[in-house]
């Protein structure tokens, strides 16, 4: 029975839902635990790329996740995703493929680089994503974390070691151009390749390439998923 007293949450993971993608099944257990730590009610609902039109379909939600599985059915989808969240201070949390499409929709519409692209679907324009020197696919590593930001309070630690899927990630023309950008790095690994990027002017918003969702399915908290749940309870 639901506690009267909990503060209950609508939460969107926006995505294209596949059973076998591990970090969808990692997802609501992620959710599930944090919500318990919090003593939150929490309602989550997958919503498809295709399904995401217009921002419309985004009102009502206390906060967006934009989940793991690239590339989307609909590029725009995710795009309106990340812009309703930024431009909104709805608590926004981005991994794997969120991550990167977040740093793209920044690029394309704050910095201005309109032919942003990505390597795994275009073959023409500005280069923002690109492959990875060496695949991340099923690999873990250690990621080295700024001081004083979500990600570190977070987790407590100055360093950290999560788990990938991915083979794509920031291209160093583009990291060097972050530089003055308010998007700021928050993680980097041993090699100084960005992993994690913070919006310092918003209240929460954290995109990590690294699935730390993924310490669910082996019965571990994920700290980020309780600080964003946290931010869209407060």
């Amino acid at each position: 029975m639901e506690n009267p007293s909990q503060t209950s949450l609508r939460v969107a993971l926006i995505g294209d839902y596949n059973a076998d993608v591990i970090a969808h099944q990692a997802i609501p257990l992620a959710i599930d635990d944090a919500a318990a730590v919090l003593d939150l009610a929490v309602e989550y609902h997958w919503l498809a790329t295709r399904d995401v039109t217009s921002e419309d379909d985004l009102a009502g939600f206390d906060a967006l996740w934009l989940v793991p599985a690239s590339p989307y059915e609909n590029i725009d989808g995710a795009f309106t995703a990340v812009r309703y969240a930024r431009q909104n201070a709805i608590p926004f949390l981005g991994t794997c493929g969120g991550f990167q499409h977040a740093i793209l929709e920044y690029a394309r519409n704050v910095m201005g680089w309109e032919d942003a692209a990505h390597a795994e679907i275009d073959s023409a324009g500005r280069m923002v994503i690109t492959p990875l020197a060496c695949s991340l696919v099923e690999k873990s590593a250690v990621i080295e974390i700024r001081a004083s930001t979500h990600l570190s309070r977070a987790y407590g630690k100055e360093s950290i070691e999560e788990g990938y899927h991915c083979n794509y990630g920031v291209a160093a023309d583009f990291a060097l151009a972050l530089e003055k950008e308010p998007l700021h790095v928050t993680g980097w690994d041993e090699d100084g390749e960005i992993r994690a990027i913070e919006l310092v002017t918003h209240p929460f918003f954290v995109a990590t390439l690294f699935q730390h969702e993924r310490n669910a399915l082996a019965g571990r908290p994920a700290p980020l998923v309780q600080a964003w749940l946290y931010a869209a309870s407060h």
